[in-house]
């Protein structure tokens, strides 16, 4: 039984890039979150997160992935969709700060105020760059051309699960901004809205797919497939999670981003009823202080 369990968990492939930057990643926010009492769910929503990351890459799951399409649609999903939208819903930025030392603390918010980060942020953080390309990724490597160019090159394939790991914590990031704009970077009304947007192509990618009559990806064919089934129902399959299960974890990032625009709209009134009072304090004040 333990072979089989090890058998799970050793990677398919390993990498020492990946697995630095994880443990790195995870040190922070343990160290962080001791300093900063995080709350158990934001704890347990930001481990779920990594360990779905962890799994989709670093263990013999990617073996399936890189020999059976549905399955490969199966980590896109995690990697793009469902990974990124619980380690952001967890906040983590303040612990994974809190976790670095005073130092590093100051270094990176010194480089944060710089101006070369400012640009670079505009640029590279503007919503409608993120949300273009949060949809392009997913259509751009279900070209099949592209799908087997990443299936021939290990490093083009780990330049792609990269890039949907990198694009959805991005966009997950701008459309669960706790913030009012500004200082956030999308109003709360886009931030509800945004989803239904992105999740119409993706849905309209995953009924091609699946009411296709054709083997669209051969490529696993070449490379071996890991169960033996219909080609095509295998296809299908693998269009019924772009269409049903990604569409259901977009809607659940509207509804997270339309608690937080509720949340907004509630503080709205009691600060605009603190402004009138502290008005109202320094009028009172001035009229006593003043000469009759």
């Amino acid at each position: 039984m333990l072979d089989g369990v090890m058998k799970w968990i050793v990677p398919w492939e390993f990498s020492w890039v990946f697995l630095l930057t994880f443990a790195g990643t995870a040190w922070l926010y343990a160290r962080g979150a001791r300093r900063l009492h995080v709350p158990v769910a934001r704890q347990a929503a930001f481990w779920a997160g990594m360990l779905l990351v962890y799994a989709s890459l670093h263990t013999y799951f990617d073996y399936f992935a890189e020999h059976e399409f549905f399955m490969h649609r199966i980590q896109q999903v995690l990697l793009h969709h469902l990974a990124p939208l619980l380690l952001i819903a967890a906040y983590p930025g303040t612990a994974l700060r809190a976790g670095l030392p005073l130092g590093w603390r100051v270094r990176v918010r010194r480089a944060g105020q710089s101006m070369a980060w400012r640009v670079f942020a505009s640029v590279a953080f503007h919503p409608a760059f993120v949300t273009l390309f949060f949809v392009a990724l997913i259509l751009v490597w279900l070209i099949p051309d592209m799908q087997t160019l990443a299936m021939l090159d290990w490093r083009i394939y780990r330049a792609m699960n990269w890039s949907m790991v990198l694009s959805g914590l991005s966009y997950w990031w701008l459309v669960l901004d706790h913030r009012p704009k500004p200082p956030g970077r999308m109003s709360p009304g886009w931030r509800v809205l945004s989803p239904a947007i992105t999740m119409t192509p993706q849905i309209v990618a995953g009924a091609i797919v699946t009411f296709s009559k054709t083997d669209l990806y051969p490529i696993f064919e070449i490379c071996g497939r890991a169960f033996t089934m219909n080609v095509l129902t295998g296809q299908l399959i693998g269009g019924v999670i772009m269409w049903v299960p990604a569409a259901m974890i977009e809607s659940i990032g509207g509804l997270l981003a339309l608690r937080q625009w509720l949340r907004l709209s509630r503080r709205r009134p009691a600060q605009a009823a603190m402004l009138a009072s502290s008005q109202q304090r320094r009028e009172a004040v001035r009229r006593v202080s003043s000469p009759l």
